[in-house]
């Protein structure tokens, strides 16, 4: 029964990562709810294998609900039958679910909590839960090039936490979740244990923070650049079974072109910018017609605009061939040649590829045989690319799940190595017709909008099926497209330039300070210990 209700408090934290079925402004509520209970757990747990076992399941129920959307790609797209692409979320989930459950577990040696617990013992507990999960936090997006999705500092971004965001921050955001959780574990008392308001002392720092980061949200990192850029998104919603195949290879071209080629709304201005999905052309560029090139050229021309698209680019360097999952901006001037060889100004090859998607990693070329989905070992693009100059703006790329990395987004936002200016906007392509109508769409806005508020950038998703939005500076969804239709997304966005903390130090700050935490508890811990054992 106990662990059926962990299993259940982990599934009721998954549902707080994107709005629906609750609402934006209970998710951070919620989850500091959730995450306190199990704070409270682990943190009295009576020996260490407790804090692991319960600590697990609820990371476990957390996972495999939030993480679900995985089966539809295994399964539906991947071909894979329905026990083993269940194993594969469950998998995964069991294994991920080990990083907060060891976290409880090294809070607990750090700081453990009991029934007669002073004030101090009390605020040494919620320091030590927040750092260690923070600490698991980063070693799970960092570990065998990582998986950050469902960090709990995504859950806040319409808290007043989000506004430590452009200071510390996801990681740091993170750590004020885990510190609240942990602060409000630290309140429960027994009916027989004498009550101190200095067991609240956590508690109110939590508040204390919380208004801090709703004040520190009023701050502007960043003043508006050159003038507003009319973009045009489109969202071809191109079937996933139907993307690689041949025969309907060409119905997805016209209909992307055909999108691209809308007249504007009446009363909007005509965009000076039309940007495409990831591999908006499944096939390699040297594969394609020069007149299909041709036709995207005099598109661009008409339009009097710049097309950004993304396509896998291959190129011979010397005896080697070079593969790259990219984006590639292109007008009417731009040479049918070039488009031909991929060696356009305007370009960005995706850097943090996806394991088994994009590159296989060794010993696991047996996995990829028993999928059906098209895969690659794709080059990793360079750690900063130039912004594609665009109408006054400049805007940096990332390609699908790129944008869960944060601090790697920084080198496109930081002036160049020549003093040149970073990028103005951020622009994500992705395709996640691979997830279906499932909350992968959600939880990535949601993404998103945390990376515009570390970086005070406005950021422009373009996908294949949703969602396709735009989000500004402060984290606000400004425009969206509706899932799941061929559409276009006509809006204005303003560039902004300035530096906020965290573009300037990355998760240096937040994880410094987070060591330096679990440092100083370690060695508090050590020196008690020593003391009791001399006694």
């Amino acid at each position: 029964m106990r662990a059926a209700g962990m299993l259940g408090l982990g599934a009721v934290q998954a549902l707080t990562f994107a709005p629906g079925p609750l609402p934006d402004g209970m998710l951070a509520v919620v989850q500091i709810l959730m995450l306190a209970i199990l704070a409270r757990r682990q943190l009295t747990a009576p020996s260490w294998r407790d804090a692991l076992w319960e600590g697990w399941l609820y990371s476990f129920g957390c996972y495999a609900l939030g993480l679900y959307w995985i089966f539809v790609s295994l399964h539906v797209y991947g071909g894979l039958a329905v026990p083993l692409a269940v194993a594969g979320v469950l998998a995964l989930s069991g294994f991920i679910a080990l990083f907060p459950a060891f976290a409880g577990v090294l809070a607990r040696w750090l700081a453990p909590l009991d029934a007669n617990a002073t004030p101090a013992q009390a605020l040494r507990a919620a320091l030590a839960f927040a750092c260690a999960w923070t600490a698991l936090e980063w070693v799970r997006g960092s570990l065998w090039t990582g998986f950050p999705w469902l960090n709990i500092g995504y859950a806040q971004v319409d808290s007043p936490f989000a506004g430590w965001a452009p200071v510390v921050g996801v990681y740091g955001v993170a750590w004020f979740a885990a510190f609240s959780a942990a602060a409000l574990a630290a309140l429960w008392r027994s009916a027989n244990t004498p009550r101190d308001a200095r067991h609240g002392a956590a508690a109110g720092l939590a508040v204390l923070a919380a208004l801090a980061g709703w004040g520190i949200s009023y701050i502007a990192w960043a003043r508006p650049d050159g003038e507003p850029l009319a973009v045009r998104l489109v969202q071809g919603n191109i079937e996933q079974s139907q993307k690689f195949d041949p025969a309907q290879m060409e119905r997805g071209l016209l209909q992307h072109m055909n999108l691209a080629t809308m007249p504007p709304a009446a009363g909007a201005p005509a965009p000076r910018v039309i940007i495409l999905p990831e591999t908006v052309l499944p096939v390699f560029q040297d594969q394609l017609d020069p007149r299909a090139w041709d036709l995207w050229r005099r598109i661009a021309q008409e339009r009097a605009a710049t097309i950004v698209m993304g396509i896998p680019l291959h190129q011979r360097i010397g005896d080697d061939d070079r593969y790259t999952n990219s984006a590639i901006g292109l007008d009417g001037n731009t040479p049918v040649q070039a488009l031909r060889s991929g060696n356009v100004a305007m370009r960005y090859d995706k850097r943090h590829l996806v394991p088994w998607g994009e590159f296989i990693p060794p010993g696991f070329h047996w996995f990829v045989r028993m999928l059906d989905i098209p895969l690659g070992d794709f080059d990793r693009g360079d750690a900063r690319q130039a912004p594609f100059d665009i109408a006054g703006q400049r805007l940096a790329l990332n390609i699908c799940y790129e944008d869960l990395f944060g601090e790697e987004l920084l080198p496109a936002v930081r002036p160049a190595p020549d003093g040149g200016p970073g990028a103005s906007i951020l622009v994500n392509i992705s395709n996640l017709g691979w997830f279906g109508d499932t909350w992968a769409l959600r939880q990535h806005l949601q993404i998103g909008r945390m990376r515009t508020l570390e970086t005070a950038r406005p950021m422009l998703a373009a996908t294949n099926t949703g969602l396709t939005a735009a989000i500004d500076a402060h984290g606000r969804v400004t425009a969206e497209a509706p899932a799941m239709q061929a559409t276009v997304l006509e809006t204005t966005v303003q560039g902004m330039t300035g530096l906020t903390p965290y573009v300037r130090t990355g998760n240096a700050t937040a994880m410094g300070l987070v060591a330096a935490g679990l440092l100083l508890l370690a060695v508090s811990r050590v020196v008690a210990t020593r003391r009791v054992a001399a006694a």
